[in-house]
């Protein structure tokens, strides 16, 4: 039975992400979006169906990667390819149909994690099966080491981050700006919805563009709200707009023509994130032909933007904290402004004596 299901355009604005990484932007989008179109018009298949799906292709995969030879290992990474493909539909599925659920997030973060340890271990144990090198035993604890790494210190990020947004909001409203505090924006929001929205505001409080969603992957979208009205092109946002990666542009100036360039393409700047090395581990190594090389490079490169986030991080946390003062430095100016204009209380009013008593000499 077909289903009333918006145009592909719709469909492409509603499910895929604003920003997201390239590997999925460039190879996997295209393919994904009018199969979830297609499956939300003519089928019953769940989000959760889908997320079972690519975990038995993602075994699958790691049944060809076990056998060692060439021709299975590429037949294993174009089944990983597809895998993730279904990955990716499921979240897309639940956003266009509203068939999302909380343990539907957690099964497909779970059966992710499986796929990587079941595939890491079939592919270094076929290679170590055909060589003997033990190399290849090392390689697979550092490929589950670090895709566990990634996604825990994303996901801790991703805390950190929001704790610093709740608490310029927090300080905002206690420094007795309660207009200014609704009005919040921050400079990533506004640049996800515009990559021309690069305010440079005389007004604008110190500090960043905030939290890279673990996400991601994982975003900070639910916090978009108080800018809608600033992420027209030309528009500016009617409060302060809090950029929290400020030190880290002054000191990288050529930082935001690169962002902004990539933003434009959905594609975010950390290039080689937790998809990125998966796909080169189990997609582009067996392919080529060249599994200890290509893992070896693709855990540097991942170790590498892993440390750029963390120093990024670091200085977020600075300009958090001169953020934090200048709410301050506000709330104690406009006290100081309130009692310069407070009338003078008015003085108490006299209170006639008792007449005094007279005497006279007898």
């Amino acid at each position: 039975m077909r289903r009333d299901i918006p145009p592909l355009a719709e469909v492409r604005r509603t499910t895929e992400k604003k920003r997201d990484a390239w590997w999925t932007v460039l190879l996997v989008d295209p393919l994904a979006t009018p199969l979830v179109r297609w499956t939300a018009m003519w089928t019953r298949i769940t989000p959760n169906q889908i997320t079972w799906a690519a975990l038995f292709l993602g075994l699958g995969a790691a049944a060809c990667f076990a056998t060692g030879s060439w021709g299975w290992l590429l037949a294993g990474a174009a089944l990983y390819h597809l895998s993730f493909v279904l990955d990716c539909m499921d979240g897309k599925l639940a956003r266009l149909t509203g068939t999302g659920t909380v343990f539907g997030a957690w099964l497909d973060y779970v059966f992710d994690r499986v796929r990587v340890l079941v595939c890491a271990i079939a592919l270094m144990g076929g290679q170590y099966s055909r060589t003997g090198d033990v190399v290849f035993l090392w390689l697979a604890l550092a490929v589950v080491f670090l895709d566990m790494l990634r996604y825990v210190d994303a996901l801790q990020i991703f805390k950190i981050r929001h704790g610093m947004r709740k608490q310029i909001k927090a300080r905002a409203r206690a420094a007795r700006r309660a207009d200014d505090e609704r009005r919040v924006s921050f400079m990533e929001d506004l640049l996800r919805e515009n990559p021309e929205a690069d305010f440079d505001q005389e007004d604008r409080t110190a500090a960043d563009d905030g939290p890279e969603p673990a996400r991601h992957d994982a975003g900070m979208e639910g916090e978009t709200a108080a800018a809608d009205a600033a992420v027209l092109p030309g528009a500016r946002p009617a409060g302060p707009v809090i950029d929290l990666h400020q030190e880290f542009k002054s000191r990288f100036p050529w930082y935001g023509r690169f962002r902004n360039l990539l933003l434009r393409h959905r594609i975010r700047t950390h290039l080689v994130s937790g998809i990125e090395f998966q796909m080169a581990v189990f997609i582009i190594a067996p392919a080529v032909g060249a599994v200890a090389p290509v893992t070896i490079g693709a855990a540097a490169l991942l170790l590498v933007f892993e440390l750029a986030i963390i120093y990024k991080l670091l200085l977020s946390t600075r300009d958090f904290t001169r953020t934090l003062e200048s709410f301050d430095a506000a709330g104690a100016e406009a006290a100081v402004a309130a009692a310069a204009v407070a009338p003078a209380p008015a003085p108490a009013p006299e209170v006639p004596s008792a007449p005094r008593e007279t005497t006279t000499a007898a």
